[in-house]
């Protein structure tokens, strides 16, 4: 789940890495690093990337991997990203209910939960599979259609949040492994957000991670399973600068970056 944050931040829209910022000088490899496993990609650790999810896209970033909202982009974002060589992951919430999504009214209210702190959302019963499981490969069609690479989904670890259902970790265990297996039925890749306590379990299962404010809170050395996997750790810190997390961050090969909590275009890279 994306971390939460002082009550007056509660208005910023957060829907969620080191690369290079649009005006660093710097220019990274522009190949998107990575090997075939199977039928997907599988990012490698340091691999340089984007992570926007508010205002209008910035594809002008000289990074091989950019993380954009499913819902928001159309078809012809992903292809004018891929044109320039780049891979692109689907952002989706797949462990809570969204308001303003197109798809809100399919959802009953059996498996909506209590707020997750952020306005609009709630936290989803993950333990209806039989309910989610065809909402959520719907919304995995449209990454897919829309020619996606892979995706990131979001609010993965209610089973340690006040969801107002009595969930398990096995719950969530088996939630991911259907999500992650979704997306490999399709053909893309997927990356476990944040869910750290799990990733000795789930490393396998999945092909790359997204973590938030791990140096913020002392945990980046938990996502070594991936990095030993040769599979990438996206990361970001909202609140630290730059100089506090990037040396140990290039240490643990993780893809750091400094954004801010809106998730727009602005960024400042490792």
């Amino acid at each position: 789940m994306r971390r939460p944050v002082l009550s007056t931040a509660l208005l910023l829209l957060l829907l969620g890495g080191c690369a290079s910022s649009p005006d660093d000088g710097a220019s990274p490899d522009r190949e998107a690093d990575g090997a075939s496993a199977g039928d997907h990609w599988r990012p490698r650790p340091g691999t340089a990337w984007q992570w926007q999810l508010s205002g209008r896209l910035d594809t002008s970033v000289d990074v091989p991997v950019y993380d954009i909202d499913g819902f928001d982009h159309p078809e012809s974002a992903v292809a004018e990203l891929h044109d320039d060589g780049r891979k692109v992951i689907c952002y989706l919430s797949t462990g809570a209910w969204e308001d303003f999504r197109p798809d809100a009214e399919e959802f009953p209210r059996s498996v909506l939960g209590k707020g997750n702190g952020w306005e609009g959302e709630r936290w989803l019963d993950i333990r209806a599979t039989e309910v989610l499981e065809p909402l959520m490969a719907k919304r995995l069609d449209m990454c897919r259609e829309k020619g996606f690479d892979a995706v990131e989904p979001d609010n993965m670890d209610g089973y340690k949040n006040e969801t107002g259902f009595p969930l398990t970790a096995d719950d969530q265990l088996r939630y991911n492994r259907l999500i992650a297996k979704l997306a490999h039925d399709r053909g893309m890749a997927v990356g476990l957000k944040n869910d750290l306590d799990q990733i000795p379990d789930l490393v396998d299962d999945f092909d790359f991670a997204v973590n938030e404010q791990c140096a913020q809170y002392g945990e980046c050395a938990d996502n070594k399973p991936f990095t030993d996997a040769d599979k990438a750790v996206f990361h970001v810190e909202y609140e630290l600068p730059t100089e506090r997390f990037c040396a140990d961050s290039r240490e643990l090969r993780l893809s750091s970056m400094l954004k801010k909590y809106e998730l727009d275009a602005w960024r400042e890279a490792c």
